[in-house]
């Protein structure tokens, strides 16, 4: 805890400090432009990078595997474009490995096999719809629907409704 305290407090110092003489080198200006460039190319970087994670993350899903290495990826990605949004060289350096695809990719193996992230640690929870839309926990097994009974899909017309009840079954009430 007191490690995290003294990262709030050092980095923004020596963020202030490196600015300072990045300023004094080439200018005030050019040093928030500089800033400012290295946030937008970032960003759009970013956006690239986190639709290729989601669609892998996707076709895992679809493949019936967890996308555990693509998920990490995503919380690296979210820490990176955080980086990148605070100004200063040293977050913008920090972020911009985490954009770097295989450097991010070997990083979040590593996050994924030392165990800090677990997959499945938790017990499922399935939902079931029912005919009035409501959803409901199913946590033991057991359907808890109205109908308790199984489930028919089907389709429906008005067609279908004509044949059974004959054509003059809308001049009665319903």
């Amino acid at each position: 805890m007191r490690f995290i305290v003294i990262l709030f407090i050092a980095v923004p110092l020596i963020e202030m400090l490196l600015l300072f003489e990045v300023s004094d080198v080439i200018g005030g200006l050019n040093t928030l432009g500089l800033v400012v460039l290295t946030a937008v190319i970032g960003v759009q970087i970013l956006k690239r990078q986190g639709l290729n994670t989601l669609l892998r993350a996707n076709q895992r899903l679809e493949s019936g595997q967890l996308p555990a290495q693509e998920i990490t990826e995503g919380m690296l990605l979210a820490a990176a474009g955080a980086l990148l949004l605070t100004p200063g060289f040293i977050t913008d350096c920090i972020g911009f490995v985490f954009l770097t695809g295989p450097l991010r990719r070997r990083l979040a193996r590593r996050i994924v096999h030392s165990g800090v992230v677990q997959a499945g640690a938790g017990r499922s929870q399935f939902t079931f719809w029912t005919s009035t839309s409501t959803r409901r926990p199913n946590t033991d097994g057991r359907n808890r629907g109205p109908g308790r009974g199984k489930i028919y899909e089907g389709e429906y017309s008005d067609a279908d409704r004509d044949s059974i009840d004959g054509p003059d079954s809308e001049d009665r009430p319903h």
